[in-house]
């Protein structure tokens, strides 16, 4: 349905002219899942944004061809098609959509292809209801006008798990939480039913339940209107459940296409057996996940080999001699490497734990013998936490009611222990995090109590509630909204050190933010950048780095690896659990992964409708879950293939 044929695009930056794909070639076909994997920063959103020919400003597409097929299915390759009726001749042609004047793009956007883009929260426009957002595109891509495209948007906000949507479908964006925006985002996305989907990270702020239910949705879709998917994610549980074939990208660049069976059963590319190692287990709480050591190399650079030598741990000189082509292994298997056998498996032992961009080995057992006390005392006793919001309405938007978000939630948390927080979007996980570091206050009632070392932090105020910031921090969901996007990296880390450790000359500020910078694995050059220049798992870890600037004693974390891929995540939890046995800190750990919560928690609450549900220890509340909804969580939890 859609073949991409030698591709390139470059973007003209401060530091030089970065070539973000370099020479992509792609057959994606109509009914198909087609999986698009590999690390922030590799290329993978630029693709899909170069094909609904939506790159920034300073985004060119300087070689290749984007072709999309018509509806009957007919094979013709009629190239001035597109300069004859553009997206709207249908009958058998094939357009060239690089040719397309913006008139003709904008017929072929939502109705032929579709989107969901990564961060809904910037998506979505925030001074339109949701309901509209929904109306405009049924508007713009079908016959049906007024009370029908309402009602098609009000069904369709049911089919992708909004609750109570007749309700919810005149509210604005703000106030639905994370995996709320990505569900309006992908109703608004499939509201015209295209013929074909392209999905950056659709499901990344979901919780498994409704990630189960948005993926069955999709399947429904693909098998009712034969719709091709282009699925762009880091979650390699939800690759093998969807795709058929699987594409894996690196430094602009395929690496490896193989079916979806092949790729998990036996992955052929040394870089994509190091994916598969970092993915977080219960097997591995006491041994560093495999972090590939170092980053993706800067695109602005010259390569004369391998792109990936310098991480590999199959290297040689062949590698760095010149660029390896990608192969044809046979069955529509592709691979840009010059082993001709699978790689050995990579051997047990030490492996590079997180900071060490050099890639080297790095044992933990240091860190372990300095690990918390035996009997750590309660470092946060939350009692009866309640939040409550007002439910306005009318032209002047009294008050008519009131919401519980959070009703009687208690919970404590140990020095050096992690707490994870899990639950359906909406239930009242974030608003429990946000409440208990008092960023409730004006917007909603909170009742209760949040004992800091027996000092209540929602009673504090002026230099008191100053101070209290110093040991509390919390890494927010969505970095791109929680990110001054004036202000350069190197700015958004310093800030928190002037304001709160006003000790350090600045001297050992800096020095703290290289430290910073190099632990959460940005090179240095991305001080000087600002926050739109990145990825969205590019600006997860510089928010990372901003919660940990201070060094807090307990940490609120927000989804904190929800938009990292798996490799970065494997260095990030590496890194918290490292400084958790280092420096005795806490966690608040709010995830719908359960591998993060197998990997990281001590224990475990489970929250449902604003109440805490089932809480216990990690092993038994996984093993042995009491409660019916917990049964239901796991039982929606995608898992990989077990391989042989």
């Amino acid at each position: 349905m859609i073949e991409i044929d030698r591709l390139a695009v470059e973007l003209d930056a401060d530091s030089g002219v970065v070539r973000a794909i370099d020479g992509l070639a792609l057959t994606l076909t109509r009914g198909e899942t087609f999986a698009l994997v590999g690390e922030s920063g590799c290329g993978k959103s630029m693709t899909a944004l170069a094909l609904m020919r939506l790159l920034p400003e300073n985004g060119l597409v300087t070689a290749g061809s984007v072709r999309l097929r018509g509806r009957n299915g007919d094979t013709s390759h009629q190239s001035g098609a597109s300069h004859q009726g553009g997206a709207g001749n249908e009958s058998g042609s094939t357009i060239e959509l690089l040719d397309l004047p913006e008139s003709a793009m904008r017929r072929v956007r939502g109705a032929r292809i579709g989107m969901i883009f990564q961060e809904p929260a910037t998506s979505l426009n925030p001074v339109m209801r949701v309901g509209d957002q929904i109306v405009e595109a049924i508007e713009a891509h079908t016959p049906l006008r007024g009370a029908e495209a309402r009602a098609k948007a009000l069904k369709w906000l049911e089919r992708v798990g909004i609750p109570e949507p007749a309700r919810r479908i005149d509210d604005y964006p703000f106030r639905m939480s994370g995996g709320q925006k990505q569900r309006v985002m992908i109703a608004v996305a499939l509201a015209a039913e295209p013929d074909f989907l392209v999905a950056d990270e659709p499901t990344t702020a979901l919780d498994v339940t409704i990630q189960a239910q948005v993926l069955e949705l999709l399947q429904d879709l693909q098998r009712e209107r034969r719709m091709g998917l282009m699925l762009i994610t880091h979650d390699l549980a939800v690759v093998a459940g969807m795709a058929q074939r699987v594409a894996l990208m690196y430094a602009g660049q395929i690496v490896e296409v193989a079916s979806a069976e092949e790729f998990f059963a036996q992955p052929r590319h040394p870089y994509a057996q190091a994916l598969l190692r970092a993915l977080p287990r219960r097997a591995a709480r006491g041994e560093a996940l495999l972090a590939i050591g170092g980053t993706v190399p800067p695109l602005t650079a010259a390569f004369t080999g391998c792109r990936f030598a310098p991480r590999c741990a199959y290297a040689h000189e062949a590698c760095l001699a010149a660029p390896p082509p990608l192969r044809p292994l046979g069955a529509g298997r592709e691979v840009r490497c010059v082993l001709e056998e699978a790689p050995p498996a990579i051997p047990a032992g030490p492996i590079a734990a997180a900071g060490d961009t050099a890639g080297g080995a790095a044992a933990a057992t240091a860190a372990e013998a300095a690990g918390v006390e035996a009997k750590p005392t309660t470092l946060l006793d939350v009692q009866s936490l309640g939040v409550r919001f007002a439910v306005r309405g009318g032209a002047l938007q009294r008050v008519r009611g009131h919401f519980d978000a959070v009703r009687e939630v208690s919970f404590t948390i140990e020095r050096g222990e992690t707490l994870a927080l899990v639950g359906e979007s909406g239930c009242g996980k974030t608003t429990t995090g946000k409440a208990i570091v008092q960023l409730m206050r004006g917007i909603a009632e909170v009742r209760g109590r949040a004992l800091l070392d027996g000092i209540d932090l929602l009673a504090m105020q002026g230099e008191a509630l100053h101070a209290a910031r110093r040991r509390v921090q919390i890494i927010f969901q969505d970095p791109f909204a929680s990110l001054n996007p004036r202000m350069r990296v190197a700015e958004l880390l310093e800030e928190g050190l002037v304001a709160l450790r006003p000790g350090l000359d600045a001297g050992q500020r800096r020095h703290r933010i290289a430290e910073l910078t190099e632990q959460v694995g940005l090179r240095s050059e991305a001080l000087q950048r600002h926050p739109h220049e990145f990825s969205g798992g590019q600006r997860q870890r510089i928010a990372i780095a901003r919660a940990l600037a201070v060094q807090p004693e307990l940490i609120v974390c927000d989804e904190p690896t929800s938009a990292l891929d798996v490799s970065v995540q494997a260095q990030i939890l590496n890194l918290l659990r490292e400084l958790q046995r280092t420096l005795g800190v806490s966690y608040l750990f709010i995830t719908h992964n359960i591998g993060v919560v197998e990997l990281m928690a001590d224990r475990v609450a489970v929250m449902q409708g604003g109440r805490i549900v089932e809480q216990g220890a990690c092993a038994e509340v996984l093993e042995r879950p009491a409660h019916a909804y917990t049964r239901q969580l796991l039982a929606a939890v995608p898992q990989l293939p077990v391989r042989a």
